[in-house]
């Protein structure tokens, strides 16, 4: 039988037990554990689903919470507003996220997509757990300007949200760590992993590659897979990318969290799937095109005592691109989109 995390009900038909065999009578979960399918080309998964896994009303819970401006302090930003399905997630087409009062931030906001994968969020690893991730935005003065304990007395004060939290976790209460459970569940349930290049990997229907998408890949390979590793296409660790200072923002990025000047100007290396669709791109969204952030890696990269060494070698900085491998490396980029996961019904807000 099935694990079950909440009360089990015994079903009785309407007609008596006596109208069903034994076999038809059986008994039900009212919050079935829903399978978080690990795709066979990913590495092992990070988040710790024995302390939280997703189940039908908990996801359900989390979704509702996701897209719900409650969570500002205006009572109209909400997690989606800066997270568009469509485009993985992202804020496409803002170069700052924006929120409560039209204020604009510093940084563009990042895809969300399969998280439970990775081990540190934000752009400078601001927590290292998935369940502590929206405070980040919650508490942020310009995008959803709000704090946690009025986000939990808003939703208290609501019969639906006592209800739903009452379905989804056993003792049923409103509280932040059943909140943070809910937005976690949802968000593990975000994997992205059905793109062209998947099925070229798992010699799936569909995954064909053309001739300049091989040789896109082959390059990737060689000049870009020291940061994008696995088949998340990230490391998940922290380097300078050889950025310019931004005009009037001087973003110092991992060193805000750990306070060590050997981090100064370090971002967290971002996933690269659904990237064609994610634009503008880098922490500060100063790149509207990859050919763009393509030309920087080949000529614009500025050296500093922090710039990683991987972009300092062959007495050159950046990555030695030719026009043609520019072109290969994009083809092959868009091999990346996963139209399932952008597409996927469980996920969108109606």
């Amino acid at each position: 039988m099935s694990r079950f995390r909440n009360t089990v009900v015994l079903i009785l038909l309407v007609f008596g037990l006596n109208s069903c065999s034994d076999d038809e009578a059986e008994y039900i979960s009212i919050n079935r554990e829903l399978d978080v399918n690990i795709p066979s080309n990913f590495p092992a998964i990070q988040y710790d689903l024995s302390a939280n896994a997703p189940t039908e009303k908990g996801f359900e819970l989390g979704k509702k919470l996701f897209y719900d401006g409650k969570l500002s302090s205006n009572g109209f930003i909400s997690c989606g507003f800066c997270h568009e399905q469509r485009f993985a997630f992202t804020h496409h087409g803002h170069q700052f996220s924006h929120g409560i009062d039209d204020l604009e931030g510093t940084r563009n906001a990042p895809a969300i997509q399969n998280m439970a994968f990775q081990k540190e969020f934000a752009w400078d690893g601001a927590t290292s757990h998935l369940d502590l991730f929206p405070i980040i935005p919650i508490t942020n003065e310009v995008e959803m300007g709000e704090t946690v304990s009025n986000v939990i007395s808003k939703l208290r004060a609501d019969a639906e949200y006592q209800q739903l939290f009452a379905e989804a976790f056993e003792d049923g209460e409103v509280n932040n760590e059943y909140f943070f459970k809910a937005l976690s569940q949802f968000m593990v349930m975000m994997i992205s992993s059905n793109s062209k290049y998947d099925k070229y990997i798992r010699d799936e229907e569909g995954g064909d590659f053309t001739e300049i998408e091989e040789y896109g890949y082959e390059l990737f390979q060689q000049k870009c897979a020291s940061c994008h590793t696995s088949d998340l296409f990230t490391d998940d660790a922290f380097r300078n990318s050889g950025l310019p200072i931004y005009p009037g923002i001087d973003d110092i990025g991992r060193a805000e969290v750990t306070g060590s000047v050997a981090d100064n100007y370090k971002f967290k290396v971002p996933s690269l799937r659904n990237v064609a669709i994610t634009a503008p791109y880098m922490h500060d969204g100063r790149f509207g095109s990859l050919e763009s952030v393509l030309n920087f890696y080949q000529n614009g990269v500025q050296d500093s005592e922090t710039l990683d060494p991987i972009l300092k070698q062959n007495n050159r900085l950046g990555i030695d691109l030719s026009e043609a491998e520019k072109e290969a490396l994009i083809a092959f980029l868009n091999t990346l989109t996963d139209e399932t996961f952008l597409n996927d019904k469980r996920f969108a807000e109606y």
